[in-house]
């Protein structure tokens, strides 16, 4: 379906002013290129300027049958006739002639002139390039990204690669390479037709069929062999049946890993006879692929030298039969984006960033186009998000206007302009008889004027496109006058915006005036979607118009006295801006607004609706009000209850405060905080504020608090670096301990207790393991007792381990350091102890604690124990604590640790026993204890072999008679 709208695309029309007949016309570069009827003259007219002034006339070589402008280097390429013969001709370097500049140099493909054109030097001249072909060239075609030219020939496709040398601002020199050749096989019957029953459709014999060549050449009257309809799009065209091969000619020194076929898609059309249709109904005319691209250029099309183009952002593939177009896209996969049914037949196309102009016999219609909303979705990934919107490629397609013109036959485009060659034939019946039964010998030649033919070649300008943008949206108002909720004043709406989207797209059209008719776009269709289906678009719309919340509230205040009250849409649009922490802080006149918009619309959205940092200014008094008129609906719910606490608390009425905070236990209210995130903190990222809340909570139930943000971290409601700084903005004031506030730390040890994931679990025991080192090695307390104790910790959290015996005889629980410190000692000590903390992590972070002190000590034995170094830590212990080394031996030194006792312990214990004499008691007993587990663990022999030479037999004897009744027992 085709909606119609009378909007005028067209502003003003002009006659150009050429000598003779046109016989074909094409646009480009600014400029008019018109062939005379006879064929080999080429006049060339200045399209920007009123008048369409000449800029130059000049001769061709042969009579022209084929003419195209290229763009990219300014040249224009001809298909001539002269002598029964075809030639394909280049003509660079045009625009000279209007100085007059007679001189025109002429060579062939690849040859230079002698002269200065041998050295490369400048020449203001015209050049006429002949480019010579094994075959008749029947069409020609440039690429509009790299001026590349693709020449169309019976048996083959032959691709010239433009290269350009730029040798001053306003010359350059061209010169084409051949560098490949296409060769396409023709299609098997078997592979494009089908069998299928023939039913003599009505008024048709098969004997007419057969005799207008429909019926192919079929052994039986009854079976008749038609094309069938095929689409083939991507990978799939592969399989249409058409191959295509690449041949080298002239480029054989080129990597051949550069050029590549890509099969981008196949269609067929087949007349269907039995609805009437006809064979010329499935002609097909007007194909185009069009490039769309938003990069900028500071370099004209006709100076750009570089090869190496950027792509563009989307490619479209525009065809057209008689009575149908279609419009493929074709970049990152192919798809069908529009198909347009004209009214009449077609009898010329041509698809633009904003447009799709057709002609017709006798009109010039212009149609909508999708090419913008496909760009929009391919370059910009937050289309379709609750932030951007764009009007659906799908949306129907609209006409704008039908232009009536007489006898239209050529159409072609450029810019803002459209060139129209109209042709209408006057001669009757009679004079075309005579002039036909006249003999040749005595035919006059008459001019034109006397063949009793008229023509014209028109250029029409189109309106600026925000011209049409205002015309479309005043015409949209008499749609919504009629009915507000119509679909043709928001389709004509998104046409309207769309048509901006295009403009915008290219560069030279970017203005603040175009930017401001965006955003005055989006803001209309936020108005539309405010109250009309699909209202989740409300959001995105609003959002790209630029305006405040505020504003966008007193565009639908009208909407609150209509009998629907206020859209959906606008709710939708509202309540997500409260959630958003970017929102603008609302008045408190507005914010109450608010609050009746919601009490009215949706009260169960007043709790989260109070909650928004946006709404600070709104009365306390009138929230309450509405919650309980909300709560006397549904009863008490925690989210409800916990709002009612933190307006009474902004009252300041602590007594209400309390009233409300002592209905729920603490994990309901817990709960409800993970509901409602926003009644503890504001903000995200780097910019996370407590709410007044939060902070009387800090002062009075603080467990609370800790074990709501660990909740909402868990939750996804909060990241670990939001809530550090929700901490340290919270407590900045109270901090003063070494490592950061206390309640940050007992947020971290909480969190660790509940925490599943291995990322956050590392990055907490790390930043405890810092902390406890930093207060244990400074030493210093000003008096804030943590949540949790080491013993809670322990017994509570499986990453804090029992400390082990041997450490505790190190630091025993009386140690002469200040508790608070103990406490961290302890707590550092149960994480050494524990299963999960890599202690490799924290070398560096010990290297501040000596280990002068057993505290220290403790905790340079426990890391070097974990990674191994046994040997070590013995000595260490029998330097400094030889009382704990028989229970370290005993904790650590088991299984395959269990030679250390012989291998390192016992050599260790008797060499110092007997330097240090009898009068160590400790080491002595430690020796004995030790040669009891050695006996044990060895035979005679072996434990014989350990004992010094030196000894005393007598202290040894005992252990080596126990040894062998044991060895005997076994």
């Amino acid at each position: 379906m085709v909606h119609v709208y009378n909007c005028h695309p067209f502003a003003s029309q002009q006659i150009v002013p050429t000598e003779q007949e046109p016989g074909l016309v094409c646009c480009g570069g600014g400029a008019l290129f018109v062939v005379s009827a006879g064929g080999c003259k080429i006049e060339a007219f200045l399209l920007e300027e009123e008048g369409c002034p000449l800029i130059c006339r000049f001769a061709t070589m042969g009579t022209v049958q084929r003419i195209l402008h290229s763009e990219i280097g300014d040249y224009l390429v001809t298909i001539e006739e002269k002598n029964n013969a075809t030639y394909l001709r280049a003509y660079t370097n045009w625009r000279y002639q209007a100085a007059e500049k007679t001189r025109v140099g002429v060579r062939l493909l690849g040859h230079f002139l002698r002269g200065s054109s041998l050295h490369g030097a400048p020449k203001e001249q015209m050049e006429i390039i002949e480019i010579p072909l094994f075959e008749r060239p029947l069409c020609v075609a440039c690429c509009g990204v790299t001026g590349d030219l693709l020449v169309g020939c019976p048996k083959s496709l032959v691709l010239f690669s433009l290269k350009r040398q730029a040798l001053s601002d306003k010359l350059s020199i061209l010169d084409f390479e051949r560098c490949l050749i296409l060769h396409l096989t023709g299609l098997s019957p078997h592979q494009v037709c089908h069998l299928i029953r023939y039913v003599t459709p009505s008024g048709m014999s098969p004997h007419q069929l057969r005799r207008e060549g429909l019926a192919g050449n079929q052994d039986l009257d009854d079976f008749f062999i038609f094309p069938k309809h095929q689409e083939l799009l991507g990978e799939m065209a592969k399989d249409c049946g058409v191959k295509v091969s690449l041949e080298w000619t002239g480029m054989e020194s080129e990597s051949r890993d550069n050029l590549a076929i890509t099969y981008i898609l196949y269609r067929r059309f087949a007349p269907d006879f039995f609805q009437g249709c006809s064979v010329e109904d499935t002609h097909l005319h007007s194909l185009q692929l069009h490039p769309i691209s938003s990069c900028i250029t500071t370099i004209p099309p006709s100076l750009l030298i570089s090869l190496s183009f950027p792509l563009p952002t989307c490619v479209f593939c525009f065809f057209s039969l008689p009575s149908t177009g279609y419009v493929y896209s074709v970049r990152g996969g192919v798809e069908m984006v529009s198909a347009y049914q004209y009214p009449e037949k077609a009898q010329q196309a041509v698809l633009t960033d904003l447009f799709l102009h057709i002609i017709t016999k006798n009109a010039l219609q212009c149609f909508s186009v999708r090419c913008a909303a496909v760009a929009a979705r391919a370059e910009d990934p937050y289309i379709d998000t609750t932030m951007k919107a764009c009007p659906p490629i799908t949306m129907e397609v609209c006409a704008l206007r039908i232009q009536l013109f007489i006898g239209l036959k050529a159409l072609c485009h450029n810019r803002h302009h459209i060139v129209l060659l109209t042709a209408a034939d006057v001669e009757t019946k009679e004079d075309t008889e005579k002039a036909t039964n006249r003999k040749s010998s005595f035919a006059k030649h008459r001019d034109p004027s006397e063949m009793g033919h008229g023509w014209n070649l028109y250029v029409v300008n189109t309106v600026p496109p925000l011209q049409l943008y205002n015309e479309m949206v005043e015409y949209s108002k008499k749609y919504e006058e009629t009915n507000p909720l119509s679909q043709s004043c928001l389709h004509l709406l998104s046409e309207a915006h769309l048509l901006l989207r295009a403009t915008l797209l290219a560069p030279r059209m970017r203005n603040p005036e175009l930017q401001l008719a965006f955003q005055e776009s989006c803001a209309q269709l936020g108005d539309c979607f405010s109250r009309l289906r699909d209202c989740h678009l409300a959001l995105p719309y609003y959002k790209m118009s630029g305006l405040s919340v505020t504003e966008v509230i007193s565009r639908n205040r009208c909407l609150s006295v209509s009998p629907c009250g206020y859209g959906k849409g606008f709710l939708f649009f509202l309540k997500h801006s409260l959630y958003d922490e970017t929102m603008e802080e609302l008045t408190e006149e507005t914010a109450n607004e608010v609050l009746d918009i919601f009490g009215a619309a949706e009260p169960s959205q007043l709790p989260h609706v109070i909650a928004s940092p946006s709404m600070v200014r709104a009365s306390p008094g009138s929230g309450l009000a509405h919650l309980e008129s909300l709560e006397s609906i549904t009863g008490p719910a925690v989210p409800l209850t916990l709002s009612k606490a933190a307006l009474a608390l902004r009252m300041g009425d602590l007594q209400l405060y309390r009233q409300h905070m002592d209905r729920h236990a603490e994990m309901l209210q817990v709960y409800g905080f993970i509901e409602e995130p926003k009644l503890l903190l504001h903000g995200r990222g780097h910019a996370v504020v407590p709410t007044p809340l939060a902070r009387h909570l800090m002062e009075s139930q603080d467990g609370l608090l800790v074990a709501a943000l660990v909740a909402l971290h868990e939750n996804n409601k909060v990241k670990l670096d939001e809530a550090d700084l929700f901490f340290q903005d919270l407590c900045g004031k109270v901090s003063g301990l070494q490592g950061g506030p206390q309640l940050l730390v007992d947020f971290w040890e909480a969190l660790l207790m509940a925490s599943s994931q291995e990322a956050v679990i590392q990055e907490l025991l790390f930043r405890l393991t810092s902390v406890y080192i930093d207060r244990v090695a400074c030493r210093d307390s000003n008096g804030i007792k943590p949540l949790k104790t080491a013993d809670d910790l322990i017994n509570s959290c499986s990453h804090f381990g029992v400390i082990y015996p041997w450490v505790s005889i190190l630091t025993p629980a009386h140690f002469n350091i200040v508790h608070d410190h103990q406490e961290d000692l302890q707590k550092l000590q149960s994480l050494l102890c524990g299963p999960t903390l890599d202690v490799s992590s924290i070398l560096p972070l010990l290297e501040q604690l000596p280990d002068e002190d057993n505290a220290g000590l403790s905790l340079h034995v426990l890391c070097a124990t974990k990674l191994g170094h046994h040997d070590s830590s013995i000595e260490r212990l029998l330097d400094c604590c030889p009382e704990a080394i028989i229970p370290y031996a005993n904790h650590e030194l088991q299984v395959n640790k269990r030679a250390l006792w012989w291998q390192k312990l016992l050599p260790e214990l008797c060499e110092r026993t007997r330097a240090a004499g009898e009068e160590n008691t400790i080491l002595l007993s430690a020796l004995k204890e030790t040669l009891v587990v050695v006996a044990m663990e060895l035979n005679p022999l072996e434990f014989l072999d350990l004992l010094p030479e030196d000894g005393t037999a007598e202290f040894f004897l005992p252990h080596l008679l126990d040894c062998s009744k044991r060895n005997l027992m076994t």
